[in-house]
C-alpha cells in the first residue's frame, strides 16, 4: 500500500532589517497568511501612524519594549472602534455588520507583530515568560517564529484560564479549559443539564422518581455530542450516570476534556473519544450543546459559537432516533439568539425535529445571567436582552411515552 505525504510545510513570514532579508515561522490560529509587506518599529512609533499602516496592510514587526506594544494594541483598538456603526432596530443587518467590524477588527489589530525566540522567548524588553503558554497552544517550539501580538494576548490569557480553572457551581467544582475550547463561563446552560428529570432507567416503572429509587433510577448509558472541555460529561457522570461518552473532532477539545475528566476522578465513568458527532451503538441520554448561532466561523475561537448551515444541529437531531434505546431521551441545549437574529426561525427549528422524526417531551427554559445581556452599548443588545436557553427534552416519535415531568422530579 503507497501513501503520500500530505503534510504542509509550516508558512513563514519574511521581512527585510538591517539590509539583511529575514525570516522566521509564522503562527496564525485563524489560519490567516503572513502580511506581504513588513516595516520595523518601536517605541517611536505613534498609534496614528500605526493605524496608517495597519489600514494599507502592512506588518508591524515590533522591536520596542513589550509593555508599550501592549498599550499601542489598545490604542489602535479604540481607533478601529471609532468606525462602528450605531446600533439599528435591523437586527438581521446589524449582526451582518457586527461580524464585518469584527474580521475587520481582528484583521488589522492582527498586524501588530512580536518575534519569538526558538524556546518561545520573547526578545523585548519587560516581556513576560510566555514559553509554558506557547509550548500549550502551539506544541514544542522549534525555531524562531512570529505571531501577531493580539493572538499572543490571546495565547496568555488562555494559560491563565487553564491555569485557574472556571468555577462551574452545578459541578461543584472547576473545569480548566485550554486555548480554542469553549469556557463554560455561561453557567445557566449547565444548570439546566443539572436539574432537567433524567430518563427511566431501563426497566424502571413509567411512573417512578429519582426520589423513590434513589441514584439506581438513573439511566445507564449517555452520549455527550460535541464535549468540548468535558464538563456536560463530568455533570451526567455525577448525576448517577454510570457510563458516559463524549466525543468530539479537535484535538484541542479530546485532550482538555481527558485532562479535566482526570482531574475530576472520573476517568471510571467517563470516556472522551474522537467521532464525529454520534460514537458507535444507542445510549438512554444523548446530550448536545451545539453552537448556537448559524453563521460561518472567520477565526479560530469562532467554531465554539458559530454553527455554519446548522451542520452539527442539523446532524445531532438527523442522526439522534439511531443512537437512542427504547424511552430514551435527547437533550437539545440551545439558545434562541438565531431567532432574534433573524438567522433561523421557531418554525425552521420544529420542522428539523419533525423531519428527523423526533418529537418534544417538554422544555425547560432559562435567561442568561452574563453582562452581555444587560448592556445596552452592545450593537446586539435589542437581541440578546431577549434571549432564552433551552434544554428541548425529545424522543423518538415512535417510543413509549413516559410522562414529561415524573412525580418528585425536581
Amino acid at each position: 500500500m503507497s501513501t503520500t505525504n500530505t503534510t504542509a510545510e509550516p508558512a513563514r513570514i519574511t521581512w527585510q532589517e538591517d539590509g539583511q532579508t529575514r525570516s522566521a515561522l509564522w503562527h496564525s490560529e485563524s489560519g490567516w497568511a503572513p502580511p506581504q509587506r513588513i516595516v520595523i518599529a518601536d517605541d517611536q512609533l505613534t498609534a496614528d501612524a500605526a493605524y496608517r499602516l495597519a489600514r494599507n496592510g502592512t506588518g508591524i514587526l515590533w522591536r520596542g519594549d513589550f509593555h508599550n506594544a501592549r498599550q499601542l494594541l489598545t490604542a489602535l483598538g479604540r481607533r478601529v472602534d471609532r468606525g462602528r456603526h450605531a446600533p439599528t432596530t435591523d437586527l438581521a443587518a446589524a449582526f451582518r455588520r457586527y461580524r464585518s467590524e469584527a474580521l475587520r477588527r481582528a484583521q488589522l489589530l492582527g498586524l501588530l507583530l512580536v518575534p519569538l525566540d526558538a524556546d518561545y522567548t520573547v526578545p523585548l524588553r519587560r516581556a513576560p515568560d510566555v514559553r509554558r503558554a506557547c509550548t500549550e497552544t502551539y506544541g514544542p517550539a522549534t525555531a524562531a517564529s512570529v505571531t501577531a501580538l493580539r493572538e499572543l494576548v490571546g495565547v496568555i490569557g488562555a494559560h491563565e484560564w487553564r491555569t485557574t480553572g472556571v468555577d462551574v457551581p452545578a459541578l461543584g467544582a472547576r473545569i480548566h479549559p485550554h486555548y480554542g475550547v469553549f469556557s463554560p463561563v455561561r453557567g445557566e446552560y449547565l444548570d439546566l443539564v443539572h436539574t432537567a428529570p433524567l430518563p427511566p432507567a431501563r426497566g424502571a416503572t413509567a411512573g417512578g422518581s429519582e426520589a423513590e429509587a434513589g441514584s439506581s433510577a438513573a439511566p445507564a448509558t449517555a452520549f455527550d455530542i460535541g464535549t468540548g472541555t468535558g464538563v456536560i460529561a463530568a455533570l451526567l457522570a455525577r448525576r448517577g450516570i454510570r457510563h458516559v461518552v463524549g466525543t468530539d473532532q479537535e484535538p484541542r477539545a479530546l485532550a482538555c476534556a481527558r485532562e479535566n475528566i482526570e482531574r475530576l476522578g472520573l476517568a471510571g465513568t467517563v470516556e472522551i473519544i474522537r467521532a464525529d458527532l454520534f460514537p458507535a451503538g444507542r445510549a438512554d441520554l444523548v446530550v448536545c450543546n451545539p453552537p448556537w448561532i448559524p453563521a460561518s466561523a472567520v477565526t479560530a475561537t469562532d467554531f465554539a459559537v458559530y454553527d455554519p448551515d446548522s451542520r452539527m444541529l442539523r446532524g445531532f437531531l438527523s442522526g439522534l432516533a439511531d443512537h437512542l434505546e427504547v424511552a430514551g431521551e435527547g437533550w437539545l441545549v440551545l439558545s434562541d439568539i438565531a431567532e432574534h437574529l433573524g438567522l433561523r426561525s421557531r418554525g425552521e427549528l420544529l420542522d428539523l425535529i419533525e423531519d428527523a422524526g423526533l418529537e418534544v417531551v417538554a422544555r425547560l427554559d432559562t435567561k442568561p445571567v452574563h453582562g452581555r445581556a444587560a448592556d445596552a452599548s452592545d450593537p446586539l443588545h435589542a437581541a440578546r436582552s431577549k434571549e432564552t436557553t433551552s434544554l428541548w427534552r425529545l424522543r423518538a416519535a415512535s417510543a413509549p411515552a413516559f410522562p414529561a415531568s415524573p412525580p418528585g422530579a425536581r
